[in-house]
């Protein structure tokens, strides 16, 4: 007998024996049962709270594992519970109420496995089993599903984080120090930290080096930060908890994808849904749902602006009822049919939404728009240009980067969407633009900037970022994230480091996040090249030294080539038939 059919033998013996039959009713006759304990495999219990229906049945089930504590969100378990659902609400391992020892992500697999079978077998489900959740709480499913548990039915990500080198920790072998810092504090014990470290001079602790120490600095030492700060290359700390293609072949689940265009996690998101629409044996089963939202509200519903930037009221979808629909159908098979496009994307600047099967849409074309310049591209008021003519021969341009005076990550506080203007009037920003839009440009998928660039050292960053620039003069930044960049020593591969040769040009694909806007007529699309964006990334020392121990700070002096040897240039899969 294999392990699994094991262990759900054995969950389902515990079933027959009975839990607590204690239960508390609700004012509306729900039941609630608290601090439910739920075996995994190694004999850890993990503590889940469950609301049922006020009459007594078999329902389906569906189950939230959260690592934030399962008391948030006890509306949900009431909402589920009077639309004939079982809701299962359970601390992850190592948090709130729940046995072992938390980890990140490694855990989840099996005991999502070993969770969703306990479900399963209890005398108040019916067999079928769904889950739901945003950010790491929609991690959790995908760990699940990839051990294929025979009773889950279907799941519903939001807001899901992956490509862990490529988007957090690491964003591109660039480090998010301060995202990582607080999150792990966060999670650092069994309840929420975060309010005990409000006092914490965060800007003197961020700039303590070495890194390594830095979790000791700010008051806690924690096993997780040393062991990211020191697994500085894609190696197999990480790809454990990355999805191959072999498992996305494993996956027999429904799958409703949510993210937004200003959601962090959107380049982790949109790994899930290409996997699966690429390798799962039932791809005609998923389904897409990308707004104009951040990233809690890619759970929540939308709002009418971010940052600087402004919707229409249609941008605000009834979240709650549209996952209603979803779980109605592949958990209780009524209606007969989830009336929905397999991909539901909203373009900004035109705010609609467009539907239709695939993502990216097809057909797209790939154009190319070329930096230009006199060889001053720096601040708003240099001459660098974007035009759809390749470079010939033009003098480059050159900055200095001192990684104790970084370009600022936020404006105010915030970066989603805000007005650029402040931060391009820097020296060390070197800003290109086109000419007024003559008509309409539609842009919708991932977005690339070449850049044929050099530094005098043995490793530096290189950042971008596109801009929609408006009329009124208004720059306003596009994607998920605070700016898209490259780390030198990882230009060839995430999975070993090569520094640099000291002013040898060479190209850097600066990866930014996928976007569906529309540029309108009269408006300007824009990029800008920089090497930081703090407190977003921990700035490049410059040294070359491995940033786990290093110590020292050196000022670099960048060289960005525009010619006809060098076409940096900028990549917009534009939208073929809008």
């Amino acid at each position: 007998m294999g392990k699994k059919v094991a262990f759900s033998v054995l969950l389902l013996a515990l079933a027959t024996l009975g839990w607590s039959t204690a239960a508390a009713v609700g004012a509306t006759g729900i039941k609630m049962k608290f601090d439910m304990r739920i075996p995994m495999r190694d004999g850890v219990e993990l503590s889940a709270d469950v609301w049922l229906p006020a009459q007594p049945g078999k329902y389906p089930a569906i189950l939230m594992r959260n690592p934030y504590l399962k008391t948030r969100w006890p509306d949900l378990g009431e909402f589920y519970a009077k639309k004939g659902y079982v809701l299962v609400m359970q601390d992850t391992r190592g948090r709130g109420d729940s046995g072992g020892e938390f980890d990140f992500m490694a855990p989840e697999s099996k005991d999502g496995y070993d969770s969703v079978e306990w479900v399963a077998a209890q005398p108040w489900c019916n067999g079928r089993v769904g889950m739901i959740g945003n950010s790491y709480l929609a991690n959790v499913q995908w760990y699940a599903a990839r051990e294929a548990p025979p009773h889950l039915v279907c799941i519903i990500p939001a807001a899901t984080g992956g490509r862990w080198f490529n988007s957090r920790p690491y964003h591109a072998g660039a480090f998010l120090g301060s995202w990582a810092l607080d999150w792990l504090n966060l999670t650092s014990a069994r309840i929420i930290q975060q309010p005990n470290a409000s006092a914490v001079d965060w800007e003197q602790v961020f700039w303590h080096r070495p890194l390594l120490d830095m979790d000791e600095f700010m008051g806690r030492r924690m096993r997780l930060w040393k062991e990211w700060v020191e697994h500085d290359t894609y190696d197999e700390y990480w790809k454990r908890i990355e999805l191959s293609p072999a498992d996305f072949k494993k996956i027999r689940v429904a799958a409703l994808h949510l993210s937004g265009w200003f959601d962090h996690l959107l380049p982790g998101s949109l790994a899930y849904w290409e996997g699966m629409r690429a390798h799962a044996p039932e791809n005609d089963k998923q389904y897409m749902v990308l707004g104009p939202w951040n990233h809690g509200q890619t759970f929540r519903g939308g709002g009418l602006r971010i940052g600087d930037m402004e919707f229409g009221g249609n941008s605000v979808l009834d979240q709650r009822a549209l996952h209603l629909a979803f779980l109605d159908h592949f958990l209780k098979g009524a209606p007969s049919r989830f009336d929905s496009a397999h991909v539901r994307i909203y373009l900004t600047g035109e705010n609609r939404w467009l539907e239709g099967k695939e993502y990216p849409p097809v057909p797209t074309q790939v154009r190319r728009l070329y930096l230009h310049s006199g060889g001053r591209a720096n601040t708003l008021a240099g001459d660098g240009r974007l035009t759809w003519d390749p470079p010939g021969s033009e003098p480059a341009d050159r900055y200095t980067f001192n990684p104790k005076n970084p370009v600022p990550s936020e404006i105010g506080g915030q970066y989603l969407g805000m007005d650029q203007q402040a931060m391009e009037r820097r020296d060390d920003v070197l800003v290109y633009s086109t000419e007024a839009l003559k008509e309409p440009l539609p842009v919708v998928g991932r977005v690339f900037v070449n850049v044929y660039a050099a530094t005098d050292g043995r490793d530096t960053d290189f950042t971008a970022k596109l801009v929609d620039v408006h009329p009124d003069g208004r720059a306003i930044h596009l994607g998920s994230l605070p700016v898209g960049i490259l780390r030198g020593r990882y230009r060839k591969s995430f999975e070993r480091q090569e520094l640099l040769a000291p002013n040898k040009t060479e190209q850097f694909r600066i990866e930014l996040t996928d976007i569906a806007h529309t540029f309108l007529a009269g408006h300007r699309l824009r990029v800008e090249i920089s090497s930081s964006a703090y407190p977003y990334v921990f700035p490049n020392s410059n040294t070359g030294n491995r940033p786990a121990i290093d110590t020292e700070w050196r000022v670099a002096r960048q060289t960005v080539s525009h010619d006809g040897a060098c076409p940096s240039h900028l990549e917009l899969p534009v939208l073929a038939n809008p």
